[in-house]
């Protein structure tokens, strides 16, 4: 059976969406995706540290429209693993796991790998936002589409840009 490898933020959570409300809330500042375009998130967001590491963050990001249904169905298709780099926001670890067993009661705690670096993860197709962690992949690369990836050009990526073109693809 395949193994699928999913990163959470930026993938199945939305995390511009929180930062953007975060952003709003903090300095009254709306900020639009478009002009965020090439640049890394939290160049983006003038309080983006500072928003990553507030207590309650990662546990209130809004769902990633179609993930869910998407999922679940990869998940009674495949081996199925949620991988989220979590080691660089300590506060993050508690709060992923909650969200995960809110948002998507199916996937068990076996199913969750939180970790450092993505470099030692391997399988068959790889679902994440960041080059960064789909270079050192061997398998399928699918690349989601965020603002901070949208000009990057890899012809060892399929780009998707929803959760229904990965359930067309997979």
């Amino acid at each position: 059976m395949k193994k699928v490898i999913v990163d959470m933020d930026g993938v199945m959570a939305d995390v511009y969406h929180q930062l953007i409300q975060f952003e709003k809330r903090d300095s009254g500042t709306e900020m639009k995706p478009d002009s965020m375009t090439g640049k890394p998130e939290l160049e983006s967001f003038p309080n983006g540290k500072k928003h990553v590491n507030e207590v309650g963050f990662f546990r209130t990001l809004p769902v990633m429209e179609g993930s869910q249904k998407a999922i679940e169905y990869l998940n009674s298709k495949y081996d199925l693993y949620i991988v989220s780099a979590g080691m660089e926001f300590p506060n993050s670890l508690r709060e992923k796991y909650d969200w995960l067993a809110e948002h998507f009661p199916f996937i068990t705690w076996e199913q969750i790998v939180l970790c450092g670096s993505k470099k030692v993860v391997s399988g068959d197709v790889m679902i994440d936002d960041y080059p960064k962690n789909l270079d050192h992949f061997s398998g399928q690369r699918l690349i989601f589409t965020q603002p901070h990836n949208e000009l990057i050009e890899n012809e060892t990526y399929t780009r998707v840009n929803s959760w229904e073109e990965i359930m067309e693809i997979l």
